[in-house]
């Protein structure tokens, strides 16, 4: 079941296509810690795995066990925690598996400290970043000893458009789909941000958004 939440012998039994915020949810009313974070992220758990999500200093990895995934077949197979390979960002599972479901450790914690920390992520996440507006998340990859949303500001990117996207004025690595705006809109735009970047600083930005099939 891909919507699935099933707590079993100290084990979260998740569903991909269940939301990040949703699973949080989940661990804080079972007073379940190190799931706060997830508040904080927009997306799927099965994004999350694959792409090793994480902010605030709490990363996917710290807390899963395994993963099942399907192949094109049909057959199914569980990847355990070192099967997955997970580095920043990225994990090993391949594009043709499917990922059905996510076991993760669950550990008790204290109810009023995770709370507490889930108000703090989510008070932070509105301070930072564009709330209740559509975006991707983060769209690019922080390079090794650098902020990608610094690297764009200083590359006078905000407020940049393209179409009906635009550069987030409050942090400059969201992309904002402000009026409609098309899978070419935003990739356009991204790679306009790329180009100026490297323009100034010779960074390569790292897509953290996936992006599927290719431009007309």
């Amino acid at each position: 079941n891909f919507n699935r939440i099933t707590l079993e012998n100290n084990k979260l039994i998740v569903g991909a296509s269940v939301l990040d915020n949703n699973l949080s949810k989940f661990a804080l009313k079972n007073s379940i810690k190190n799931f706060e974070f997830y508040s904080g992220i927009p997306g799927t758990i099965g994004g999350a795995i694959k792409m090793n999500a994480g902010c605030y200093g709490s990363e996917t990895k710290n807390i899963v066990h395994g993963a099942f995934v399907i192949n094109r077949l049909g057959e199914e197979k569980f990847l355990n925690l070192s099967d997955l390979n997970f580095k920043y960002r990225s994990s090993s599972i391949k594009e043709d598996l499917i990922i059905k479901e996510v076991v993760f450790n669950a550990i008790i914690g204290d109810l009023d400290q995770i709370e507490s920390r889930m108000k703090k992520i989510i008070n932070q996440r509105k301070l930072d970043q564009p709330f209740k507006v559509k975006t991707g998340g983060s769209t690019f990859k922080n390079p090794k000893g650098s902020f990608a949303a610094k690297l764009i500001e200083e590359s006078n990117c905000k407020g940049m458009k393209i179409g009906g996207a635009i550069v987030s004025s409050k942090h400059a690595n969201f992309l904002i789909n402000e009026n409609n705006a098309s899978a070419d809109d935003i990739e356009i735009l991204g790679e306009k941000i790329r180009e100026k970047v490297s323009n100034k600083f010779g960074v390569s930005l790292d897509w953290e958004i996936k992006i599927i099939g290719e431009r007309k």
